[in-house]
């Protein structure tokens, strides 16, 4: 069967290949509504399937973004892409999701490829080790949206989260709670700036209620030595009565100690997640958390990407701060008088 192409569409439909063209191009002005219709019909009748490579290299658009997650794994990233992939489906737009797993040679990779595949735009949470392609591509025009980690030496859109006051929220609770004994649990690796702003807060609101730093209540966990490093608070002459843990894969690995361990929550200790998590309100006892609006991250990463998409001479670029909130559970009780 012979292909059809836009002259069959435009012969039926009586109309020129330049209106079927427009029409394609959803350039309705100066078309009547009644060949709007016969264009439609005609496309319909004749199975018509526009050639979006062909139109795409015409108009030098492809409709299609990419979006560069630091780690899958995490709610969060599952979370924000779907509000991406959402608001993009709603304008026209398709989703090319990108794993980096935090390591820079493949964001690079990602960042590549996405050029190569000729994307109208990006949205990433940048490692920061590839900020000079990103800064090459910012410059020349090319949209792109920074989300949960903001970069001072790259002038664009950015979207996150307010860390430090969510952190400093939580850490202040406990305090209230009667508790001055609090451990920080961080992950091992690069210090991204939302880490680096929740540990932020972490030190303020000790230093707010003029409770002593101890160091040693800091751990950086490593995957295959979470338990050891674990181990050392406990071990401690005067372990930690709470936890505040930075993001949900350290909620997960304090859990799965806890569970070992036998050690109760809250009697034994008190437990504050950073990030909300779809089981967090089904753990035993259920889980107080900082959420963060995490659709709406990628909702509005998405709305910022294709506004510049679509209006390439605005040089006004947005940092838009969401505020967290803290969702108060079961699993952090009033500290009791030794």
């Amino acid at each position: 069967m012979a292909k059809v192409r836009m002259i069959d569409v435009a012969q039926k439909a009586g109309v020129s290949k330049s209106t079927v063209s427009q029409f394609l191009s959803k350039r309705y002005e100066f078309m009547s509504e009644d060949t709007r219709q016969r264009i439609a019909q005609a496309i319909k009748e004749l199975g018509f399937q526009p050639n979006a490579l062909a139109r795409s290299l015409k108009m030098k658009k492809t409709n299609t973004v990419g979006i560069i997650m630091a780690n899958v794994l995490h709610p969060f990233s599952t979370a924000v892409s779907r509000g991406v992939e959402d608001y993009c489906q709603k304008h026209g737009y398709n989703v090319i999701l990108c794993n980096a797993d935090d390591k820079p040679t493949k964001e690079r990779a990602y960042i590549h490829m996405l050029q190569m595949k000729q994307v109208d735009g990006i949205i990433i949470a940048s490692t920061g080790a590839n900020n000079d392609v990103l800064k090459q591509e910012i410059d020349s025009g090319f949209p792109i949206v920074l989300f949960d980690r903001v970069f001072n030496d790259l002038e664009t859109d950015a979207v996150y989260s307010d860390n430090r006051k969510g952190a400093f929220m939580a850490i202040e609770h406990l305090i209230q709670l009667g508790h001055n004994r609090i451990a920080l649990i961080v992950p091992e690796g690069s210090l991204i700036s939302a880490r680096t702003e929740r540990i932020q807060g972490y030190y303020e609101a000790l230093k707010a209620h003029d409770i002593p730093i101890d160091e040693e209540l800091v751990k950086f966990l490593s995957h295959s030595e979470a338990d050891l490093q674990l181990d050392s608070l406990w071990n401690n002459e005067n372990p930690p009565t709470a936890i505040l843990t930075i993001n949900d894969l350290m909620t997960m690995e304090v859990l799965t100690y806890i569970k070992k361990k036998k050690i109760k929550i809250p009697e034994d200790v008190a437990l504050i997640g950073f990030d909300d998590f779809p089981t967090a309100h089904l753990v035993e006892p259920p889980l107080t958390v900082v959420a963060q609006p995490t659709y709406e991250i990628g909702v509005r990463s998405a709305e910022l990407l294709i506004q510049h998409i679509e209006n390439s001479k605005s040089q006004k670029y947005v940092q838009q701060i969401f505020p967290c909130q803290l969702i108060i559970r079961d699993s952090c009780g009033f500290r009791k008088k030794a």
